[in-house]
């Protein structure tokens, strides 16, 4: 993205930041009237919230403007509307992530094992792996609990057709569905580092590459640095496969669909026409190959099974992923409930006596 876009006399200069760290400077860059940056990336998940509360501008107008200049119809429908709300443009799509499953291919056929595509095959190849005198702990996912292990609740009750909150934006944390999805995340507990709620996608990625788990199933952006040599001495051993559903008769797949773009906060004080044209350049033709396969591009059909390791895995992954919920409250929503789940994974709170912990917090956070 830095070399298509530095060029005809402007460089553009790109500081690594970690995901945390990005979210608190837009926080605080959307939080006044004068904000310290000007463009800012942005996700799906959130897009509903800062629309609702004002803090960025719509996009439409612009993207019109500059649709067959820069290619933008090329970007896929589905994903600008991912960056929609009520109606209106709020980002101009740059990648996808969604979950795709690594796994040891060679340690699969050395043990005559199916690629796994339910919770239950899962379970089933653990502990093949594990009687086999393989690994004591085959299973690697990011259940981080201060980020990730609300995403892999959302992700199993997706699987289900469900989701934390309902299209009337009800709270559904005390359903069948939400039962199901526990039940079948702990399912995968004993099978998995007993320090799983301190694991965040790359520590998940260490797993993997020191040779101690053979399953992980993490958002794409991470597949292909299992890909190198230069992390790992296994990466010839890692095949990739969309991620399984929560059992046979699950609509979706488990699975988070993410969409990343570029949003203008409302408090810029720079041209809008300026900024709008830079974030197209970020998303041009050539910039999108360029990404390839480090990244999904927004671009329909950059991702292929010739260019990308993971590509076939990425693209069925996307074919089976639940539509998502637009919600103005689903992001805030997951911060108030995240405690609690983390205290049933845990094994310290009862999947009955959390879900209803949650649906309170839900409906209290609610109103």
């Amino acid at each position: 993205m830095v070399s298509s876009c530095s060029k005809d006399d402007v460089t553009v200069k790109h500081d690594p930041i970690d995901f945390g760290g990005q979210v608190t400077k837009t926080t605080a860059t959307l939080a006044g009237d004068t904000g310290t940056y000007d463009i800012v990336e942005t996700y799906g998940f959130v897009i509903p919230g800062l629309a609702t509360d004002e803090k960025l501008v719509p996009l439409d107008d612009l993207f019109d403007k500059y649709a067959d200049e820069y290619g933008l119809n090329e970007i896929s429908e589905s994903m600008r509307t991912g960056m929609s709300y009520d109606g209106k443009l709020y980002a101009l799509p740059m990648q996808a992530q969604m979950f795709v499953m690594a796994y040891r291919a060679d340690v699969f056929e050395d043990l005559g094992l199916d690629v796994p595509t339910t919770f239950d095959d899962v379970v089933a190849a653990a502990e093949a792996i594990r009687a086999a005198g393989t690994m004591q702990y085959p299973i690697a996912l990011p259940w981080l609990a201060t980020a990730d292990v609300t995403t892999s609740f959302q992700a199993a009750m997706n699987s289900l057709g469900a989701d934390f909150v309902d299209e009337a934006g009800d709270v559904t944390l005390d359903t069948p569905e939400a039962q199901q999805a526990l039940e079948g995340m702990l399912a995968l507990v004993p099978y998995m580092d007993p320090q799983v709620t301190t694991f965040d996608q790359p520590k998940v990625q260490q797993q993997m590459y020191n040779g101690t788990a053979a399953m992980s199933i993490m958002f794409s952006g991470r597949m292909n640095d299992l890909t190198l040599d230069t992390n790992s001495n296994l990466a010839d051993s890692f095949a990739f496969a969309a991620p399984p559903k929560l059992d046979a008769d699950a609509p979706y797949a488990y699975n988070r669909l993410s969409i990343d773009g570029w949003s203008i906060p409302f408090n810029t004080q720079l041209d809008h026409d300026m900024l709008f044209v830079m974030m197209a350049s970020a998303v041009s033709e050539d910039a999108s190959k360029a990404s390839v396969p480090a990244a999904y591009p927004a671009r329909e059909g950059m991702v292929t099974a010739d260019n990308s390791p993971y590509g076939e895995a990425a693209n069925d992954s996307i074919a089976a992923a639940m539509p998502p919920v637009v919600s103005p409250i689903l992001a805030d929503l997951t911060n108030e409930i995240r405690p609690i789940l983390v205290q049933v994974l845990s094994g310290n709170l009862s999947v009955e006596d959390g879900m209803t912990q949650m649906q309170a917090a839900g409906e209290a956070f609610v109103g």
